[in-house]
């Protein structure tokens, strides 16, 4: 009689921008997308939220979804929702697109030092991007004010950053740091 694989327990990472349909659903996707060519779709789980609810049940910018699917990339049906204080306690790995976002999450936190080490900006994981400097400096371009050229702009800073999201990601399995408990999601 063969036993079922043993349950391997699911790492959570969720990507934040404003309104959750052009960077961090962007982000989600191409993040998503890379995990699973690196054989962790099974123990990680990705999603996205945004600081605001003004676009609360918007499926991702039209823009957006061309670009993406332009180079490759599935899109998924995506509603945005707001990010709230349980989200924040239920992911391992929470990942803003701008100083604006992590200040926001990092107030979510109330002063939690537990949730508040979880927040990292997305493009420091960029080996190219700044490394000195102010926080925005870190800022994902946001695409939404302008042409489709502007989605693709984010496309590219997004790209830049996910290897090493997914070799952080690795790491953090590797030497075996619990995920936070599901039930609290």
């Amino acid at each position: 009689m063969t036993r079922p694989a043993p349950h391997r327990p699911t790492y959570r990472v969720m990507t934040v921008c404003t309104g959750n349909i052009c960077r961090s659903p962007m982000a989600e996707v191409v993040l998503r997308a890379r995990l699973a060519e690196a054989g962790l779709a099974d123990v990680v789980d990705v999603d996205s939220t945004g600081t605001s609810d003004e676009e609360h049940g918007r499926p991702i910018d039209p823009r957006a979804r061309r670009v993406l699917a332009a180079h490759g990339y599935e899109v998924p049906e995506h509603r945005a929702r707001r990010v709230d204080a349980v989200d924040l306690a239920a992911r391992d790995l929470v990942l803003p697109m701008t100083a604006t976002h992590a200040a926001a999450l990092r107030r979510l936190a109330r002063g939690d030092a537990g949730l508040t080490d979880r927040i990292r900006m997305f493009r420091s994981f960029d080996p190219a991007a700044p490394t000195d400097g102010p926080e925005h400096v870190l800022d994902v371009d946001d695409p939404w004010y302008g042409e489709e050229s502007g989605f693709e702009t984010t496309l590219a800073e997004v790209e830049a950053a996910v290897d090493g999201i997914v070799a952080h990601v690795r790491a953090a399995l590797a030497e075996g740091r619990p995920p936070q408990d599901a039930s609290q999601s």
